[in-house]
């Protein structure tokens, strides 16, 4: 059974950084790809950011230069830092795992951007 555990969030006031982190309970490097994604109040889950065995990455365009994906497949280790934070980034981030469309999700993590 795969499970997917985030950890990470918080509180930050906008400008500031978070790294989440996201480890799973198999071998990630049967996955195509693993990435974020979020959800904010009221809204419909989205697409942050993915990363390809190969180690492609690609971004929505709204984090695009502020938030770096990264994945370890020695440790079954994925990442997302998320620099410059703004109010409009609050939301529950999931971790996600599998091919173009996930598979596998994780329970998700609280960011919110408040001063």
């Amino acid at each position: 059974q795969v499970q997917l555990v985030e950890s990470g969030g918080g509180l930050v006031q906008p400008g500031g950084s978070l790294l989440l982190s996201c480890v799973a309970s198999v071998s990630i490097s049967s996955f195509q790809t693993m990435g974020w994604a979020r959800q904010a109040p009221g809204k419909q889950r989205e697409p942050v950011a993915g990363i390809l065995s190969d180690g492609t990455r690609d971004y929505r365009d709204s984090v695009k230069g502020r938030f770096t994906i990264s994945r370890d497949n020695a440790k079954n280790t994925v990442t997302l830092q998320m620099n410059n934070l703004k109010p409009e980034d609050t939301a529950v981030y999931y971790c996600t795992a599998g091919g173009p469309v996930p598979n596998y999700w994780g329970q998700g993590t609280q960011v919110t951007v408040s001063s």
